[in-house]
């Protein structure tokens, strides 16, 4: 079969998830949940621990752990996992960017770019513990 033939794909409402990988979860939650204050849904030992991001939900997993497939029958959910770091975008004001520098750059997680995209927006730059890429901007970006 070729795209060409494929019957019309079918729009999507939103992400509904998005997933980094995290070597060491207890500091994972101690980040996200600490220092950038996300409201925590659910824990799972070493394995994941998942946070409430507006109407999506951010999943940390470690990927030691997703990589061996599950021994329960209930959640026949595929092995995945990714090594090296990842990527997200949060959403913020440029007034809200500047107080997340200030925060983040008192929690010891200091910003390692700050800029203005050609259409104006702001973005800054950091990493989490495990090294993952994150990223504050204006919503803007994406006009």
């Amino acid at each position: 079969m070729t795209i060409g033939s494929l019957p019309p794909a079918p729009a999507f409402d939103s992400l509904l998830e998005a997933a980094l990988y995290c070597d060491d979860i207890d500091s994972a939650e101690a980040f996200y949940g600490g220092v950038l204050g996300l409201e925590p849904v659910l824990r799972s030992g070493a394995r994941h621990v998942f946070f409430r991001v507006g109407s999506t939900i951010l999943l940390l997993f470690n990927p030691d752990e997703t990589e061996v497939p599950s021994s329960n029958p209930a959640l026949p959910v595929p092995t995945h996992g990714a090594r090296g770091p990842g990527h997200l975008c949060f959403s913020a004001s440029n007034a809200a960017i500047e107080a997340w520098r200030t925060r983040l750059e008192a929690a010891g997680y200091p910003v390692e770019a700050d800029f203005n995209w050609p259409n104006g927006a702001r973005s800054i730059y950091f990493r989490d513990p495990a090294g993952n890429s994150l990223e504050i901007a204006e919503p803007r970006l994406w006009g």
